[in-house]
């Protein structure tokens, strides 16, 4: 395998190597914890989390670093408002992060970082960029000088004619053509939280904060910065340019960027009403897994419209993928091996491997493993499905799921465990969260619990209690759980 992977500082899909030996050193830019994180937000950390998946199935060590913006000018605002020390503000949003990410399957990277506990290394990097003529005091904070630094603009692309030397800007975020020297330490204003620092009171910038983490455990260089499109300037730009003028190395030597989400074709907005968190959509009664699906489905470099419809058509497809493991598992097959379609299980697995090389093309590794349903499913249904290739079709479809991670789902226990569901299985649901046909979402029973009731309903049959089993099945359609009596035992889907 060779992974080639879409470098924004580059503008090219270059092949990737690892910069030392067989570890892959990956900085990603994580959440801003003054509220939830939402579902474009999440569409960043689902590609960053295919892309670690991929690497690790390709045989790569990780050394993943993730940042928790938790001092900025929204933090110290909200925090403000809410009457709570910025520690204990962002903390909560902090806490409910790391359980959305765990809802999603993402795995946690080697190191999840405060920016509030690596201040000192901040001003020692400020310290630094004085030293070499980077950096400038003025009115109490400290600036970079961006005419300074000759190759500022060459991740973006932006152009620095209208730069006037001298003016400066001191908000975090920015928009885009607004070159001017940028703030590296903000001097301190009343009520605020603040750090001594040899140049005053105050605070870091919050592109300083990145650069500091990343350079502090991935060293000066390191292979990938991840993070989505709109970080790309002013936010990724000026790590750029921080770092570099402090080391005179190359920063990162891959920049992944995922593109935006829209929202039924529209930019998401609270006041256009399609502004969605992770758990807005659970108390609908969506299921993560469907949602991680539909956010995966695409490839990252290209943009996503998200939409309620495409989690219902996401969570069929995770449905058609468990019934045909379900079939692989569980049907008797004719005895003996067929060669040819051990070759196709190979083929697929070598098509959808060869797709995520491609710049992690998900949406035709998706392709490669649907066509091998069908041709798997159709030789079922006729009879013609060896015994002998049964392994090489599970084999396949579990090293997909080793990346994609939406077959092994336990939501249910996640959910209540979390508090985001009724402690009680089966339990109404919120009007709100209920389906078109006023039963309640199909997540209030675990996978579990489903195989435990139809464990019970298949006694039932054949102890004659006919009534028994039919009530079950009630039980199990009322919670959104439709059952099919096959040759080879009862499947059950989810509505």
């Amino acid at each position: 395998m060779s992974l080639s992977l879409r470098n924004t500082l580059s503008g090219l899909v270059e092949e990737f190597k690892p910069q030392s030996g067989n570890e892959v050193r990956i900085y990603t830019c994580g959440p801003t914890v003054y509220d939830y994180s939402h579902i474009g937000n999440f569409r960043t950390f689902v590609f960053q989390d295919v892309l670690r998946r991929y690497l690790e199935y390709s045989g790569y060590r990780l050394c993943q670093v993730m940042n928790l913006t938790d001092v900025d000018d929204k933090t110290i605002r909200n925090a403000e408002a809410a009457g709570e020390s910025l520690r204990d503000y962002t903390q909560k949003f902090i806490d409910a992060f790391i359980v959305d990410r765990e809802l999603l399957n993402l795995e946690p990277p080697e190191k999840m970082v405060r920016a509030t506990d690596h201040v000192t290394d901040m001003v020692k990097l400020v310290e630094a960029l004085e030293q070499k003529g980077f950096a400038y005091r003025s009115e109490g904070s400290v600036y970079f000088r961006v005419a300074a630094f000759p190759e500022y603009g060459k991740l973006s692309k932006i152009n620095l004619g209208g730069n006037r030397a001298g003016a400066r800007v001191d908000a975090d975020e920015y928009e885009k053509g607004d070159v001017r020297d940028f703030v590296l330490w903000k001097k301190a204003k009343p009520g605020e939280p603040q750090w001594e620092a040899p140049f005053g009171a105050g605070r870091p910038g919050w592109h300083l904060e990145c650069s500091t983490m990343a350079m502090k455990y991935l060293g000066e260089t390191f292979d990938i910065h991840s993070g989505g499109s709109d970080l790309i300037f002013p936010h990724h730009e000026n790590e750029i340019a921080q770092s570099e003028a402090a080391t005179g190395k190359p920063f990162a030597r891959f920049w992944l960027h995922a593109e935006h989400l829209m929202v039924n074709g529209e930019k998401m907005s609270k006041s256009a009403g399609n502004f969605y968190t992770l758990r807005d959509l659970i108390a609908q009664g969506h299921r993560p897994s469907a949602i991680r699906y539909l956010l995966a489905s695409t490839p990252f470099h290209k943009p996503l419209n998200f939409t309620l419809d495409g989690v219902h058509q996401a969570q069929r497809s995770i449905e058609r993928l468990g019934n045909f493991r379900f079939r692989l598992t569980m049907e008797q097959f004719a005895a003996g091996a067929d060669e040819s379609f051990v070759e196709r299980a190979a083929r697929a697995r070598q098509e959808f491997e060869a797709a995520l090389d491609n710049n992690l093309n998900t949406a035709e590794a998706l392709a490669a493993i649907f066509n091998l349903v069908a041709d798997g499913n159709s030789a079922m249904d006729q009879g013609e499905f060896p015994d002998g290739a049964r392994q090489a079709f599970l084999d396949v479809l579990s090293r997909w799921d080793r990346i994609f991670a939406v077959l092994e789902d336990r939501d249910y226990e996640r959910l209540r465990r979390h508090g985001l569901v009724s402690t009680r299985a089966g339990a109404a649901a919120e009007p709100s969260a209920a389906s078109g046909d006023g039963r309640a979402p199909s997540m209030l029973l675990s996978d579990e619990a489903v195989e435990q009731r139809l464990a019970l309903r298949n006694s039932a049959r054949q102890s004659g209690k006919y009534a028994e089993s039919d009530r079950i099945r009630e039980e199990l359609l009322d919670a959104g759980v439709i059952l099919e009596d096959t040759k080879a035992g009862t499947r059950w889907r989810r509505k």
